[in-house]
């Protein structure tokens, strides 16, 4: 899907400096000052228009959530659905996945979630898989011992390669479903694609895998 961009995106979030971080990095190793709490952080890398992350925050409020999402035309929908209805545990980032020990000190986050992730389908493009080893090594460092992925997908070639890497990485699977939505759990929260998805007849692939090094 062509992404429609937005110039005045950055802009505007810039002036929404309670829920965008135009500068993460100032924040290593001090995002409880930013939330005013010790609570867990939990990161969606690839927020899309932020429907899990918004749905995760009124949830779980005494979880802080960071969206992080790439493109700043995509991100900005986010921060005006928070203007509209305001999330006082959920920050907006506009960075690369691969640079997140820039932002998060070792062990400062407590949970990754992946949701829908380009597939990156052909073989010579594997290395931006977002459940890549290099990128799996990235999480590893900002998570505590034993952290763990929360990975969802409709792309079952994606979702096999992602439990080759990371069963090779040394990875282990607490739970796992190759159909979510034949028995879907009630505190699962949907994203766009997933809605969209999933109302095609798609299903959804969905696992927990937990760092054992």
């Amino acid at each position: 899907m062509r992404l429609r961009h937005k110039p005045w995106a950055l802009d505007y979030m810039k002036e929404q400096s309670s829920i965008y971080i135009a500068d993460p990095s100032t924040l290593k190793g001090n995002w409880s000052s930013e939330f005013k709490n010790t609570n867990p952080i939990f990161i969606e890398v690839g927020s899309g228009k932020g429907a899990f992350i918004t749905g995760m925050a009124k949830q779980y409020p005494d979880v802080n959530f960071i969206a992080i999402e790439l493109f700043e035309s995509v991100a900005v929908t986010i921060v005006q659905k928070m203007v509209e209805e305001p999330l006082e545990n959920v920050r907006v980032l506009t960075v690369d996945a691969k640079d997140l020990r820039d932002f998060f000190k070792e062990g400062e986050v407590a949970r990754v979630y992946l949701n829908f992730s380009d597939p990156w389908p052909k073989s010579r493009h594997a290395k931006r898989r977002l459940t890549y080893k290099t990128f799996l090594a990235t999480y590893e460092e900002i998570l505590p011992k034993n952290g763990q992925i929360h990975f969802k997908t409709d792309n079952r070639k994606l979702f096999e390669s992602s439990l080759m890497t990371m069963s090779a990485y040394g990875m282990t699977f607490d739970w796992m479903s190759l159909d979510l939505h034949a028995n879907e759990p009630e505190n699962n929260v949907r994203t766009e694609y997933e809605e969209r998805f999933s109302a095609l007849g798609q299903p959804i692939y969905r696992m927990e895998a937990t760092y054992t090094n």
